[in-house]
């Protein structure tokens, strides 16, 4: 790898964009360019491979659409393919990438599961310059003859270690490898491991590293704060944590479906404007939640890791992670949701006897002392004794397990009777 960038730019006047892309940032109300931003612009707008190393809520997506849009030369063929873990996300690059070429003649389409291959087949059909996707989607069109990498000049991958922990390591190889012309390579990701630098030296030439700061992998903005409760009381400490905070917009996080299925159900019975959201429910049901919840109409979201990718809501007041994350990177995702382009934010894990390791674990990442606290008027409670079962009634026997008595009838005659003298039973022979 090559040496690391810290060069700065304040303004986006000095990053060398064009008139058109200058007038979509201001359309966007977007004043000065994030850290990300000043950092990654100006090395990718020079062709250079590029891995950057970005939390979510950093203007992350701007610091690579913007070079793209800037390089991109007219042409036939899909000349960007961007590709994202999810489909939120992938929705939410590709709104993104239209605000900022609304004054270009780029078409984007965004491609991924849970929509129809046929659709897809007629927006790739309108020639779009950039396409957005999930893994296993663009794969799919790939295998179809519906997308052909031949013209690309551009391939981003963004949240690079989200998609390497689900699961998309073959596809993204397959992908990568079948992209044959000359083309520049961006890599954005919230933590950096041997892996993605695995991948960076096959598939990169010479990137340049823009990283972050360990103490800015989660900003400064955000007050985090980690509350130790037992495991049978987390859920009413949840409820009282909420109320206490009065949370406008809140994302509680927890490690499976069943979990959030379970969080939700419980928080809506103690009054809590809640829904669950995770991979299990369909594609419009999904999209339908996030619609409530970006609109004010939920007040809290209680998410895996995964549903909650791509979420790009600037006003998340809270969040609560239930369960601390299995990974401690995933926390640095997780955290980001909230304090987003320099909003406050409060972030609580709630943290049983069991879980103090990964506390540890997560203070050294992010280089930063998470401080407890404590919910005003909530006390703890027993633990509930498991309750002795009552004595099962015992299975009733079958008639033709039920014991013999004596001087009860042996012969075949009742039996006869019973199954009709269609079906005799047959006597064994005596030898």
């Amino acid at each position: 790898m090559t040496e690391q960038l810290d060069e700065q730019s304040r303004s986006f006047d000095e990053l060398g964009l064009d008139e058109t892309l200058l007038r979509a940032v201001g359309k966007m109300h977007w004043t000065e360019p994030s850290e990300i931003q000043a950092k990654l612009i100006p090395v990718a707008l020079t062709g250079r491979d590029v891995m950057g190393q970005a939390r979510t809520g950093t203007g992350k997506t701007g610091a690579f659409a913007l070079p793209v849009l800037q390089r991109m030369t007219a042409g036939e063929g899909v000349r960007c393919l961007v590709l994202t873990p999810t489909r939120e996300l992938a929705a939410q690059v590709a709104r993104d990438f239209r605000e900022l070429a609304r004054y270009t003649d780029h078409k984007i389409t965004v491609a991924y599961g849970g929509t129809r291959v046929r659709q897809q087949a007629v927006e790739l059909k309108q020639h779009p310059a950039i396409v957005v996707g999930t893994p296993g989607r663009v794969m799919d069109l790939m295998k179809r003859k519906l997308l052909h990498l031949d013209t690309i000049r551009f391939a981003i991958l963004d949240e690079v270690d989200r998609m390497l922990d689900i699961g998309f390591r073959d596809d993204i190889r397959r992908i990568l490898g079948s992209i044959t012309c000359e083309h520049q390579t961006i890599f954005v990701s919230a933590t950096i491991d041997a892996e993605i630098n695995r991948l960076a030296r096959q598939y990169m030439k010479d990137p340049a590293e823009v990283f972050l700061a360990p103490d800015k992998l989660t900003v400064e903005e955000v007050e985090q704060f980690y509350i130790p409760v037992q495991p049978h009381d987390k859920r009413r400490l949840l409820v009282a944590l909420l109320k206490q905070e009065k949370a406008e917009l809140a994302i509680v996080f927890t490690r499976t479906k069943r979990e959030a299925d379970r969080v939700a159900a419980h928080l809506i019975k103690a009054g809590v404007n809640a829904k669950e959201i995770h991979g299990d429910l369909y594609q419009s049901k999904r999209d339908k939640v996030l619609k409530q919840f970006r609109d004010g109409k939920i007040n809290v979201l209680v998410a895996t890791d995964l549903a909650s990718r791509g979420l790009d809501i600037d006003d998340i007041t809270h969040i609560v992670n239930y369960d601390p994350p299995d990974e401690v990177e995933v926390y640095v995702h997780r955290v980001g949701r909230t304090a987003r382009m320099g909003a406050a934010g409060k972030a609580f894990t709630l943290v049983t006897p069991e879980e103090g390791g990964i506390l540890t674990e997560i203070e050294k990442l992010i280089n930063r002392e998470i401080l407890p606290a404590s919910v005003e008027g909530f006390q703890a409670s027993e633990k509930p004794q498991p309750q002795a079962r009552e004595p099962q009634p015992a299975a009733a026997l079958s008639r033709l397990n039920a014991p013999l008595y004596e001087g009860a009838d042996t012969s075949a005659r009742p039996l006869r009777r019973t199954l009709g003298s269609k079906f005799p039973p047959r006597r064994r022979r005596r030898l």
